[in-house]
């Protein structure tokens, strides 16, 4: 599919992302005053969202990154999830863990990146996602902080990738079938 001739349809727009991404740092800082938050980003996916969310919590916070790969150049994971890069830390003892990625469809990932981080011992681990694509869940499996839910269409910019671009585009917009 060559999306530069199809009709990009916008989900959202840079100021609507930038004010739910204000509000949402807002809530995670009521919620985790006075604990010590470790943000876990997803890459490559959630760098720009946890670079403006970060910069909207005003607790203290340590940020690490993990890589994950569940979707190469397809349209949809191959739900095979495996961790390509690991923290740093090996033991999260005292840590209140926020796993902060851009989307959440199949739930497949962010279920695998929990597991994979409760081994290390934190006091707590919830989830934080730009975006929520329920019709798409294949677990029993919801975000903790949900910036916006969105019906199943595929999505791009803000982060989001297809194939190793378009992640530079400041808003939400999907592929439509139309051609331009």
């Amino acid at each position: 599919m060559d999306i530069d001739k199809k009709v990009w349809e916008i989900l959202f727009s840079e100021e609507e992302i930038l004010n739910r991404v204000d509000e949402l740092g807002k809530q995670i800082s009521n919620d985790y005053r006075d604990k010590n938050l470790y943000i876990v980003s997803l890459l490559r996916g959630s760098f720009v969202f946890t670079a403006d969310l970060v910069r909207k919590i005003d607790v203290p916070v340590k940020i690490d990154f993990i890589i994950t790969s569940s979707y190469g150049y397809e349209l949809q994971t191959s739900g095979a999830v495996k961790i390509v890069n690991d923290i740093e830390e090996e033991d999260l003892m005292g840590y209140h863990v926020l796993i902060v990625d851009d989307i959440s469809d199949s739930g497949l990932t962010m279920e695998h990146v929990m597991k994979h981080l409760k081994t290390k011992n934190p006091s707590s681990v919830k989830s934080c996602v730009l975006l929520d694509k329920p019709e798409r869940r294949q677990l029993n499996f919801i975000p903790d902080y949900i910036g916006f839910t969105i019906p199943n269409k595929f999505v791009v910019g803000y982060g989001l990738n297809y194939g190793d671009h378009y992640r530079n585009i400041p808003y939400v917009f999907a592929v439509t079938d139309e051609d331009r």
